[in-house]
């Protein structure tokens, strides 16, 4: 018969063969699911002990493997048989594997670790981005969209609903925020954490004691802003922790660390802030404000509890409440009092300069203490988002020095220069330019790359809008060194090949401006 329809013997077998496999394979996945606990793993068990010995046969292989993976337990003796080979090894179910990783976590640590390192990259290819806008930064995905990343998919699924697991890849976060200091990987526990609750692992959710506070901050950072209910509960967390178990302030801490949550009660705060101005009350009259400091500060002590093991929250200091908050809240009296003034009738009086001064106290408040720098420079994002350039241009020579640097860092420079495409127009001003270039960016560009990047970076957005005079002492002034990386060298040459282009027609330059604007005088059916 396979004569007459010309089949090989071989291929009539193999398919035979095959058939039965699948047949196997389906039943293997029944047997798990059906009858009495003891009885069905039983059955599994000696199924494995009669296939083992053809784990290495590649048409066997599936079968052995589908066995093991409904095991809860596999033998220990053949899961080092299995560990000790690499083949079968990478050929194991992730659910095998997770057996043999919660004895070897070395062999997890080499799992993990490509994932976080790819998780780091990810997080600074968006700071870094050459797409730079206002409404979209880095703060724009929604926690849930974040949530369905790779990484984070990956890890909940290699950790499933092995708490010893989760535990360990908690402790490598811990240990690399604490050798790097990079904050991403305190963004990294919560967005766990919240991927676990996503996929309802009461296993591990209902033993992580920073469930129920990070899935409430979680809404809040959803909304950017801690509304008063949420205030309330998170408050109750807080309080709420025992005596003898201080040690959540630890993971608490690190989560109020993650730049999203830092974000929230930034914005969160200012918004608090200029409520407080519009009902005359003093900073230290509000308890929501108060609490909003509170987490400010535990968050941003994250790293020195975790380091020192000393388990208590930071202590606030009166001054930030009592002088440094009424401050900033002066500086949106000015901005009330000058608009005001302009509006009303200038018979007599002359053009009523916007105050330049900067109190010293504000400026010694953004060197010395984390918080206040912290609100300090929300509060200039808050400005320029609103294209108050007097304001701006009044405080910036604040941000030169700041605790820590933190004028420098990628994440406030990214939102800046996200802002700055607001004011793009005062960028064809002199006065403009250099307070921004030569008073705030160039001050720090030869001793750190990542300014120079955001530099590039804003000036590849918005070259044109730039003075040519200006243009052309800042791209000497940008000129990467020879220690520069290749990251600046690359958008060096992005933005000079960009003003290349435009240098053949001068007069096309200067005309700029002027051909704005005759723009809407095309010759209409009315104007014939």
């Amino acid at each position: 018969f396979l004569d007459l329809h010309g089949t090989p013997r071989l291929e009539f077998h193999q398919s035979v063969f095959d058939e039965l496999r699948e047949k196997l394979l389906e039943r293997v996945s029944a047997i798990a699911l059906e009858g009495k606990v003891e009885e069905r793993y039983k059955k599994l068990e000696d199924l494995l002990e009669k296939s083992f010995s053809l784990v290495k046969m590649p048409s066997i292989q599936p079968v052995v493997m589908c066995v093991m993976k409904h095991l809860p337990k596999v033998p220990e003796k053949k899961l080092k048989l299995v560990m000790a080979d690499k083949d079968l090894y990478k050929a194991c179910a992730v659910e095998v594997k997770r057996q043999i990783w919660q004895d070897n976590q070395a062999l997890f640590g080499d799992e993990v670790s490509p994932l976080l390192k790819q998780y780091i990259l990810e997080k600074e290819n968006i700071l870094f981005s050459n797409d730079i806008s206002f409404l979209q930064n880095f703060f724009s995905p929604s926690p849930k969209t974040r949530r369905q990343g790779e990484v984070v998919q990956k890890l909940t699924q290699m950790i499933g609903k092995n708490v010893k697991l989760y535990d360990m890849v908690l402790q490598f976060l811990r240990t690399l925020f604490l050798r790097t200091r990079n904050v991403h990987y305190c963004t990294l526990r919560a967005e766990l954490l919240m991927s676990l609750h996503d996929l309802e692992i009461s296993e591990i959710c209902t033993v992580d004691p920073c469930h129920k506070f990070t899935w409430c901050l979680d809404a809040c950072i959803r909304e950017k802003f801690v509304d008063n209910k949420r205030a309330r509960e998170l408050q109750g967390f807080l309080d709420g922790v025992k005596k003898g178990q201080e040690q959540v302030l630890g993971d608490l801490s690190m989560i109020l660390c993650d730049p999203f949550a830092i974000n929230t009660l930034a914005l969160s705060t200012i918004r608090h802030l200029q409520d407080l101005v519009g009902q005359d009350t003093l900073p230290r009259e509000s308890p929501d404000l108060l609490l909003l400091l509170r987490m400010l500060s535990l968050g941003q002590g994250a790293w020195d509890m975790i380091d020192s093991q000393v388990f208590k929250e930071p202590k606030m200091e009166a001054e930030l409440i009592t002088r440094f908050l009424p401050l900033l809240m002066s500086f949106v009296v000015d901005d009330h009092t000058f608009t005001v003034d302009q509006k009303l009738p200038s018979e007599e009086k002359g053009p009523i300069p916007y105050p330049s001064a900067i109190p010293e106290a504000f400026t010694k408040f953004l060197q010395e203490n984390r918080i206040a720098c912290e609100i300090g420079l929300y509060y200039i994002l808050h400005i320029t988002k609103q294209r108050n350039k007097n304001a701006f241009l009044r405080l910036l020579p604040a941000l030169v020095e700041t605790f820590s640097d933190l004028a420098f860092s990628d994440i406030f420079l990214h939102l800046l220069t996200g802002n700055l495409t607001l004011l793009s127009d005062e960028f064809a001003l002199e006065e403009f330019c250099t307070s921004l270039f030569d008073g705030f960016f160039l001050t720090a560009c030869s001793r750190k790359e990542n300014v120079h990047r955001h530099v590039l970076r804003l000036l590849l957005h918005l070259h044109h809008k730039v003075a040519p005079a200006k243009l052309e002492s800042l791209q000497k002034a940008l000129e990467p060194t020879k220690q520069s990386g290749e990251a600046v060298k690359e958008l060096y040459n992005q933005l000079s090949e960009k003003l290349e282009l435009r240098k053949p027609s001068p007069a096309e330059v200067t005309e700029t401006p002027s051909m704005e604007l005759p723009l809407p005088t095309v010759p209409t059916p009315a104007s014939r």
